[in-house]
């Protein structure tokens, strides 16, 4: 049954701080906690998470206690056996979490995970409704805006690429995972020899550690086919189709190999031919595959924005969201900007040129935000005139003059094209016909412009213009992706699938924004306090 906590509120004569030497009391006064306890604790609603709980039975554990230690718990990356044993005997962490008595309340590991499992469920179930821990980030991330003046009219964006609580495994290593675990479901007694053998220790470090690279192709079509004798048992035994097992057998399979009509065997695909949406892990069916650059990497996308103003104290992070890693920064930009916009009436946003398109710099328009590129992928037009310098309609995009102010016969817009066409006489004789788009006709000289190419020649000037104050304004942001991964355990979480990713990234950006504003907030005390002089400046605790 759902209740909300309250209790904090009472004051009690047998509360630990009250039995504190003044010195240690005024060290607690000016550490996280306090700011923690008035800024978060206090702030968490509770009734969103009423849908976690049924109408009759015992009450919650409280959902603000249970939340702020999983605030806290990625805010100093801690393990559950730490959290648990810091919420027992850490004064800091009770006191955080409204608790004023050390030891007068215990916690079981079972009831973090429940409230974990319950949040899992209930997104998986519900992914129509609004994501709870989102919901929070933005209610706890506006305070701590309000309380430190933080303007979100500018705003920067980047995405990173992190993994799951997976390895990094081959395509060898990746069929012997699939192999095992569908064995393992499979009664002995309905086992072939040839199973049975995938069970023994001595298999996996033949078939894996012991494969010379000559060997390779050889072994990895041996377990595929052993998952096709797997899949095939599997079949014959009632029920057992519907495991999650099976299913993994069966996606790994249909991904991996072809069967040969020849042999009467399956043979490994081509690995060109293997989609980068495909199995990664026997164990997380989210993870997808990715090359960015120079790196590749098996997981998710993390993207984010982040505040950018100059006149900001610091800056804080105002949204996120992780997806699986092959999707693109464009399509990223696409479904957040209008989400950022409502949340935050951001009017200004800076990104770099791969979040470049057609369709973004139009969404940016509809949303009233303009968007600043610190770069453009691709490569720059091989001709000397810029398209800009052809005079265009803003609303036709039709030509209505060239470089040299020539009025064109005729022009219109086709095929995605604006076409112009100029009298022979005039084009024969100008000086920038050899830099010119024009190409001559039997009757005319024709210039062809993509209507694509309008817009990034546009970009490529405003870049060109600004380029040292926009690139300054959001390369910052891979100073938090890089804390996040340094700090908060982001380059590799401890779950696997993309809802408990996603929750689990929720608390990490909270404890990095909380960080923050901390941060400010002591430091802001600290400068309020008048000094003497002579007088020696008090214990201020600035440690993580």
């Amino acid at each position: 049954m759902f209740r909300e906590n309250s209790d904090h509120l009472q004051q009690s004569l047998f509360e630990s701080i009250n039995f504190m030497d003044s010195r240690i009391k005024a060290k607690l006064e000016k550490s996280w906690a306090p700011i923690f306890y008035k800024y978060v604790f206090c702030n968490i609603d509770e009734k969103p998470f009423s849908v976690l709980y049924s109408d009759t039975g015992r009450p919650n554990f409280p959902v603000n206690i249970l939340l702020s230690l999983e605030y806290i718990k990625h805010l100093k990356n801690y393990s559950d056996d730490e959290l648990i044993e810091n919420f027992n005997f850490n004064y800091l962490i009770n006191y955080a979490v409204g608790i004023r008595t050390l030891g007068g309340m215990n916690l079981s590991e079972k009831t973090l995970y429940d409230f974990r499992a319950r949040i899992y469920q209930y997104l998986i179930k519900h992914p129509e409704q609004e994501d709870l821990i989102f919901g929070q980030f933005l209610n706890l991330t506006r305070i701590f805006a309000k309380e430190a003046g933080i303007s979100m009219k500018e705003q920067r964006m980047d995405s990173t690429m992190f993994m799951s609580n997976i390895k990094k495994a081959g395509r060898i290593a990746l069929a012997f995972d699939v192999l095992y675990r569908a064995v393992k479901t499979i009664p002995e007694d309905r086992l072939s020899e040839n199973l049975k053998e995938v069970l023994n220790p001595e298999f996996k470090t033949e078939v894996i550690h012991k494969t010379k690279p000559s060997e390779s192709e050889s072994r990895l079509e041996m377990l595929l086919n052993l998952c096709q004798e797997a899949k095939e048992t599997i079949e014959n035994i009632p029920g057992l189709e519907k495991s999650d097992a099976y299913r993994i057998l069966t996606r790994f399979l249909s991904e991996q190999a072809y069967y040969d009509e020849k042999t009467r065997k399956l043979n490994a695909k081509d690995s060109k031919s293997i989609p980068s949406d495909s199995l990664q892990s026997a164990y997380d069916e989210d993870a997808t595959y990715r090359k960015k650059g120079n790196k590749a990497e098996s997981g998710y996308v993390l993207n984010l924005s982040e505040t950018c103003s100059k006149e900001n104290p610091f800056q804080l992070i105002t949204d996120y969201t992780v997806e699986k890693n092959i999707k693109s920064d464009v399509e990223l930009f696409k479904e957040r900007l209008p989400i950022v916009k409502q949340n935050t009436e951001c009017q200004e946003v800076y990104v770099d040129g791969g979040y470049y398109s057609e369709e973004a710099v139009q969404i940016a328009k509809e949303n009233g935000v303009e968007l600043h590129f610190t770069d453009l992928s691709g490569r720059k037009p091989i001709s000397r005139i810029s398209v800009t310098e052809y005079e265009i309609d803003e609303e036709t995009k039709v030509i209505t003059k060239c470089p040299k102010g020539i009025i064109p016969i005729h022009a219109g817009v086709k095929n995605g094209q604006t076409v112009a066409h100029f009298p022979k006489e005039a084009c024969a004789m100008c000086k920038l016909k050899n830099q010119c788009y024009c190409k001559e006709q039997k009757k005319d000289y024709v210039v062809r412009i993509n209507l694509k190419s309008i817009e990034a020649a546009k970009q490529r000037e405003k870049i060109e213009c600004r380029r040292e104050e926009d690139k300054s304004k959001r390369a910052a942001i891979e100073g938090t992706n890089s804390a996040l991964k340094r700090g908060h355990g982001l380059s590799k979480l401890r779950v696997r699938g993309l809802v408990k990713c996603r929750v689990n990234v929720g608390l990490k950006v909270l404890a990095q924004n909380f960080k923050r504003f901390a941060r400010y907030m002591l430091e802001r005390a600290k400068k309020a306090i008048p000094k003497m002089e002579g007088e020696v400046c008090p214990y201020w605790s600035n440690k993580w």
